[in-house]
């Protein structure tokens, strides 16, 4: 990914991303294009929140999805996870109620170009989040997941969930989707046809 070479301040930064055509991360300074999503994506991600959203409908459960903010105060960092969910209402961060700041649940629907960024350096930075207790890393090119749940302090256990498996289960909110729900209408390209799509995203 490329970045832009000189130093912007938060401010700066809100200010630039109010006015922008596409979204950006913001890192330490450092404003970052994000990567461009796809239909895949966009179904898996509205599958997820729209289940999540009707689960939680009676609960004191709020979920966000793609275009609320992210602040990761410890590491100054902005970015826009694919599905949050928070346990009782959102914390703003400067009163703003287009940036949250205590996600327990975080979810990411993987590209190529990405899949590396979220599953080391975002992972890093998500888990110096106090409420954050759980990670989902969904594949858009097959059905498999990763499910990372806090077990303890700097503890954190890996289930995985394929094919094989007939539904997802959260454990540290309550809720369950079938993969079937979850990868409802999504098309999976050909190996080859994959490769050449983060050919092009690079």
């Amino acid at each position: 990914m490329q970045t832009a070479q000189r130093y912007y301040t938060p401010e700066e930064y809100l200010k630039l991303e109010e006015a922008a055509e596409y979204k950006s991360e913001y890192l330490d300074g450092q404003i970052v294009p994000m990567a461009g999503g796809s239909t895949n994506h966009n179904r898996i991600a509205g599958n997820l929140y729209a289940a999540l959203n009707f689960a939680f409908r009676q609960q004191n459960y709020e979920v966000f999805i793609t275009d609320v903010r992210l602040w990761i105060p410890d590491k100054r960092f902005y970015t826009y996870p694919d599905v949050m969910v928070t346990a009782g209402e959102p914390e703003y961060y400067n009163n703003r109620t287009d940036t949250i700041t205590n996600p327990q649940v975080i979810i990411e629907v993987l590209s190529e170009s990405t899949q590396g960024y979220d599953r080391e350096e975002k992972f890093r930075a998500y888990r110096t989040i106090a409420s954050f207790q759980e990670y989902l890393l969904i594949d858009q090119n097959s059905i498999h997941i990763d499910r990372f749940s806090q077990t303890g302090k700097k503890r954190w256990e890996l289930r995985e969930y394929d094919q094989e498996d007939e539904a997802l289960t959260l454990t540290t909110v309550p809720f369950e989707i079938s993969l079937l729900d979850l990868y409802n209408k999504v098309k999976f390209e050909p190996a080859d046809a994959q490769h050449n799509s983060a050919d092009s995203e690079t």
